[in-house]
């Protein structure tokens, strides 16, 4: 592979610049014997020259100009590598949203650079911030800003966790037309506080704890004409806006957070419902956005479904209801939260108002089919707290406040609503499961046993086979701007949401590297797909490419990792680095890894096909107790 100085690209962003598909790029890398060949990046992600493929693209005619948008990205995504990405995009947009800009650009490099300590942190920012305000003055300062967002999202997909859309929309389709002034406490890039701005009418407060994020959310609101004051910091241990009182609080929080402050936050006088349990962050959030609504005030908060019906958090569920704060729980369609596959409840509150009645029912909503019918049945509630609509219950505070507290929509939506068409549609989706879960066998040959010849990480590691670094056991974590793998996050199969900050000792793992976790006896093995830093307790191996397949060495860990965790004493871990791997032809090795790769999809294929085997038995069990169904006479 030839090595080059100068920007590079992807296959996708190759795709971008001719106008075609993945798969048109991949075509001409094997039709053409004088596609450039790559310069860098891995087998599976290769880079190219920027300037070869521009130059290879117009003689083929299949380039007429290099879109400037294009051309500006480029330029910006070979500044910075991944892990600062975010940083040098949340700064242009800070710089292009800058009321004085265009008067900044009649100066010299050096007056800009002082004019803008903040945004000019290295000697290419201020020709990029030059390249983005001409690509402003082309396309205006909103579209610009939003190119620059949505490129970082697609080149970052698995690490941005931003709510839809649609989602956004619909949140703010639930805030009254009087409300002027809106908080989201957890606001991220600020797609809500987007959807519910009004440029003149609506003030937009926000707190993100990554610094880079909020410069960039303050941009994107700024660029829109809309008034806004966002602040960087985590708003449960440093709230940024202590005397607050909002008309609405829209959030969509962290779901699942074990270290949002528990002890040190035990007696703050947010919790005027209960301290939120340790294992619940979610009802620290909906409590934190309490106590910055007015009397009166709006919240309305995203929700994992587990927090309707945890028996950890029943007591302030009780609260809520019994002091009128909680007034309606809407379940939405699946994929509707970004932090999680199961299906989201959106919990609408209001702050009681000293004076006002406590109200006598909660609005159930199920809009899992459709959204459309959420802010209707909503509105149609508030006219009438006993009216319902199709799809909606208004069910009796009394009857919420049993042993469980169990606010979960489906339980007390009437039964033949919550059956009729449920079972038809759960036999569809099983059997698709089941299709799926057949196409999905592993393709494997059975063969006379033959044992693997296999040597320790340790060894592989001396001939250069493959290099292993173990990341500090004891790291600053909790805080900072960097996202961080953690061990928790490789068990669960799920994107870095540890934090940290950048600093000598921080082990940063590129694609084709496999991370493992040296504490705990669960076994994970990861390949890592974009640059990613590394939490504490974590080894990173990276195998030579003309060695290695790492979907061979990720498979052969894991399964090694679980051997060892079975036949090792109950006290005792196993060391990753004594684990071993076979010795084969890369070829080979390559077969196997495709096989590895199959197995985690059957694997989650399978998942799926017994939570949908789970779900129909419980609706036809519920369905023949209560007479909605009864026995095929023909079966």
């Amino acid at each position: 592979m030839a090595t080059q100085e100068g920007p590079t690209v992807t296959s996708g962003d190759i795709a971008r610049l001719a106008g075609v598909g993945r798969a048109a790029v991949s075509n001409w890398r094997r039709r053409f014997g004088d596609f450039p060949g790559p310069v860098g990046g891995t087998a599976s992600s290769p880079l190219f020259s920027l300037a070869e493929v521009e130059a290879w693209l117009r003689a083929q005619g299949k380039l007429e100009e290099l879109p400037e948008d294009e051309l500006l990205w480029q330029q910006v995504r070979n500044s910075a590598d991944d892990l600062r990405l975010l940083s040098l995009v949340s700064r242009l947009a800070a710089a292009v949203a800058h009321r004085r800009l265009r008067t900044l650009l009649e100066a010299g490099d050096a007056e800009i650079a002082d004019a803008l300590p903040d945004l000019v942190v290295g000697d290419e920012d201020v020709p990029l911030i030059r390249a983005a305000a001409a690509l402003a003055e082309v396309r205006g300062p909103e579209e610009t800003v939003e190119f620059l967002y949505t490129r970082y999202a697609q080149a970052h997909a698995r690490r941005v966790q931003a709510v839809s859309p649609e989602i956004a929309d619909l949140m703010a389709a639930f805030v009254e037309p009087r409300a002027a002034e809106v908080f989201d406490p957890s606001c991220g890039h600020g797609g809500l506080l987007m959807a519910v701005g009004d440029p003149g009418a609506v003030r937009a407060v926000g707190q993100e704890r990554d610094g880079d994020a909020a410069r960039l959310a303050g941009a994107r609101l700024a660029v829109r004409g809309i008034t806004a004051d966002i602040r960087r910091g985590d708003a449960l241990t440093g709230d940024a806006f202590p005397l607050l009182q909002a008309d609405a609080v829209l959030c969509s929080p962290p779901f699942s957070e074990r270290g949002w402050g528990y002890e040190e936050l035990a007696g703050d006088p947010r919790w005027q419902y209960g301290l939120p349990p340790r294992g619940e962050s979610e009802l620290a959030w909906v409590q934190h956005c309490l106590a910055h609504a007015r009397p009166g005030g709006q919240v309305i908060v995203l929700m994992p479904p587990a927090a309707a019906g945890r028996r950890s958090g029943r007591r302030i569920r009780s609260r809520f209801i019994r002091t009128g704060a909680l007034r309606a729980i809407v379940a939405l369609p699946p994929g509707s939260a970004p932090q999680s596959a199961m299906p989201p409840h959106l919990w609408l509150l209001r702050r009681p108002d000293d004076g006002d009645p406590i109200p006598t029912h909660v609005l159930m909503i199920d809009a899992t089919e459709s959204r459309d019918s959420a802010v209707p049945a909503w509105r149609s509630f508030v006219e009438d707290p006993r009216r319902e609509t199709a799809g909606s219950r208004a069910v009796p505070v009394i009857d919420l406040l049993d042993e469980d507290v169990d606010l979960t929509p489906a339980r007390h939506l009437a039964r033949p609503a919550a059956v009729a068409g449920g079972v038809g549609r759960t036999v569809d989706e099983l059997l698709a499961a089941v299709a799926e879960l057949t196409r999905l066998l592993p393709s494997v040959t059975e063969t006379p046993h033959r044992p693997l010849v296999a040597v320790p990480l340790s060894e592989l590691a001396r001939t250069g086979a493959l290099s292993v670094v173990q990341t500090p056991g004891r790291m600053e974590t909790g805080r900072g701007e960097l996202a961080l793998l953690t061990a928790e996050d490789l068990i669960l199969g799920r994107a870095a949401t540890g934090r940290g900050a950048d600093g000598p000792g921080l082990v940063v793992a590129g694609p084709g590297d496999v991370v493992v976790p040296v504490t705990g006896r669960a076994p994970a093995a990861a390949v890592v797909e974009e640059e990613t830093a590394l939490g504490p307790h974590l080894l990173l191996i990276r195998p030579d490419p003309g060695s290695f397949d790492p979907h061979f060495v990720a498979g052969f860990l894991r399964a090694s990792a679980a051997r060892a965790a079975g036949s090792a004493p109950s006290a005792s871990r196993p060391d990753a680095r004594r684990m071993r791997l076979p010795r084969l032809p890369l070829a080979e090795q390559r077969r196997y890894g495709q096989v590895f790769r199959e197995l985690d999809l059957f694997a989650d294929a399978l998942r799926r096909t017994g939570e949908a085997g789970e779900l129909l038995r419980g609706l036809v069990l519920d369905g023949l107790v209560d007479g909605d169904l009864r026995p095929d006479q023909n079966g």
